[in-house]
């Protein structure tokens, strides 16, 4: 190789004094690279001669100070590449001795390269040889400091003993005692002037922050969506309590709802009847303190005995009933109970006093719902109905001149009471118009009976209290007859007396108060009392509704005039 070795480590200035300027440096030659240790010993230049001048630019003069102890190789640095310069003459240098004995050393002939020197200073192409080797670890240049006055450079010196290749590499030599830059290891393959070891990538500060502020915002959304939706689901963070009104009076007014069911509700009862493979409930109410209970017929019509009823009372306490009487015309019964203290009879009103819009509650065991308690007012008075008929002979039918009533009425308040605003009795639930036309039983017994529609007739009490009378005293109850049979296929209005009775016999009955008033066959009777009837079954009940002994004015037609007749009722043995 025909360069030298240019990159060793500055060593201190020559302990001499300067008596002349020190002359302009050589240019800068280009490092190259050196192919082993010993090519670079023997390509060194010989030590200047004290005295003798620069042959030329070439040239190199090295100048070598006493070398540092030689510490550990593992940590010394890489020596420094560093332009050659030309080092003014000295008289008598101690430091030159030295290092000119080194150079002029026998040192051990160069191997020849395989292949002629490359102009542009690349290596060979192909696989390197085993002369040629792995080029050194590129370390950065330290700074030069400025020099004042343009002040010769110091010289790095050559190495007196060059180390193994593979030393070399993994143990550069330490950095002189001077201060020099440390050594640094040439890139053949680099560009000029750009040694050094590639410096680490700068984290970006940038993209750490956008990284920090995309994880914040996962983490915050995350936590606020859950908060989100715990409150969305139990309203708050917080325990909820709603306000409330403090604990007051309980106590009502006697005449309110409340007042006249909790004053009734310990008098009214709930049948449960069974007897021939059927079974049913109803209510009824307590009419004195030896345990007589009024209810309707149909509700213990299918009882075989006594030991068919049971009576159920608010308290939940139930006894066995016993039956005392009852009656198909009115839908009247009496039961009684006994060995149950502490009875609370109802007391009955006056039915003639109620007028249309009064307030009314009624009490019962809807679909065996026990003291259930309802309201409404009294929509009309003296309704005319019939209820039963299931046997097809009419011996089943009642004739009721009943209070009409909004309050609810269904299936299972049949025989209840309904309470005034006093609490008293006045009517006996007993039927309710269905919504399929015509009038049924308070218990129900017919898909044409789904509930209540806002028509429930309940029997006056006035007319039940005569006929629980009857029933408790004698077991059988007495209906009121004028002694007619009455044409109930007539069609026109008003009821008519027929031309003859059942079976063939008179239509009049002779000896009995029609004939006795003069009615005759063919009559159409209109009115009763000067109530209106428009048939034979509304005159049956307007007769029902009085008591045999009581005198009736009857308002008739008989070809084509209108005559009054007065009578007195009869009586008859109910069934």
């Amino acid at each position: 190789m025909a360069a030298a070795r240019a990159a060793e480590p500055e060593a201190p200035a020559p302990a001499v004094e300067l008596t002349k300027p020190a002359p302009e440096s050589a240019p800068e030659q280009a490092p190259v690279a050196v192919p082993d240790a010993a090519e670079a010993v023997a390509a060194a230049p010989q030590a200047a001669v004290p005295g003798q001048a620069a042959e030329s630019p070439a040239a190199v003069e090295l100048t070598k100070s006493v070398p540092a102890p030689v510490a550990d190789q593992a940590t010394a640095p890489e020596p420094v590449a560093e332009p050659a310069r030309t080092a003014p003459a000295a008289a008598a240098d101690p430091q030159t001795v030295p290092a000119q004995a080194a150079a002029e050393a026998p040192v051990a002939p160069a191997p020849q390269p395989l292949h002629a020197p490359d102009e542009y200073r690349t290596p060979p192409y192909g696989e390197p040889g085993p002369w040629a080797p792995a080029p050194p670890v590129q370390r950065p240049p330290a700074p030069v400091p400025p020099q004042a006055h343009h002040q010769p450079q110091p010289q790095p010196q050559a190495h007196a003993h060059p180390q193994p290749q593979s030393q070399a590499h993994a143990h550069p030599q330490p950095q002189p005692q001077g201060g020099a830059a440390p050594w640094v290891q040439y890139d053949p393959w680099g560009a000029p002037g750009t040694g050094g070891a590639p410096q680490p990538a700068k984290k970006s500060r940038k993209g750490l922050a956008i990284a920090g502020a995309l994880v914040f915002a996962l983490i915050t959304g995350v936590i606020g969506g859950g908060i989100g939706a715990y409150v969305e689901r139990n309203g708050g963070l917080t325990t909820v309590e709603l306000p409330q009104a403090e604990a007051g009076d309980t106590g009502r007014a006697p005449d309110s709802v409340a007042g006249i069911a909790a004053s009734a509700l310990p008098g009214v009862v709930t049948l449960h009847v069974r007897g021939n493979g059927s079974s049913g409930t109803g209510t009824g109410f307590v009419l004195d303190t030896k345990g007589h209970i009024l209810t309707n017929n149909h509700v213990v019509d299918g009882a075989a005995s006594s030991e068919d009823i049971s009576v159920t009372f608010s308290s939940g306490e139930t006894a066995r009933a016993k039956l005392i009487g009852k009656d198909t015309g009115y839908d009247l019964a009496v039961v009684q109970v006994t060995g149950v203290s502490g009875l609370k009879p109802l007391p009955l009103g006056n039915s003639d006093n109620v007028r249309v819009g009064d307030p009314v509650v009624a009490i019962g065991a809807p679909f065996d719902l026990s003291n259930t308690v309802t309201s409404g007012i009294i929509s009309a008075k003296e309704r005319p109905i019939t209820a039963g008929g299931e046997k097809g002979d009419g011996s089943d039918i009642s004739y009721v001149d009943a209070l009409q009533t909004d309050a609810p009425i269904n299936p299972g308040n049949s025989g209840g009471p309904l309470l005034d605003s006093k609490a008293a009795v006045i009517g006996i639930n007993s039927a309710i118009r269905a919504a399929g036309g015509g009038s049924g039983e308070g218990e129900g017994g017919g898909a044409s009976q789904p509930g209540s529609i806002g028509l429930g007739f309940a029997i006056p009490i006035n007319q039940g209290k005569r006929v629980a009378e009857e029933l408790i005293n004698t077991g059988k109850a007495t209906h009121p007859v004028i002694g007619v049979s009455l044409d109930m296929q007539y069609q026109g209005d008003g009821a008519r007396v027929g031309e003859k009775g059942k079976d063939g016999t008179a239509s009049v009955t002779a000896g009995g108060p029609a004939a006795k008033a003069g009615l005759r066959p063919g009559d159409v009777i209109t009115k009763v009392d000067g109530q209106r009837v428009h048939n034979g079954e509304e005159l049956i009940v307007k007769i029902r509704a009085h008591r045999p002994g009581d005198k009736l004015e009857l308002t008739l037609t008989r070809n084509g005039k209108e005559l009054t007749k007065t009578l007195t009722l009869g009586s008859s043995q109910g069934t």
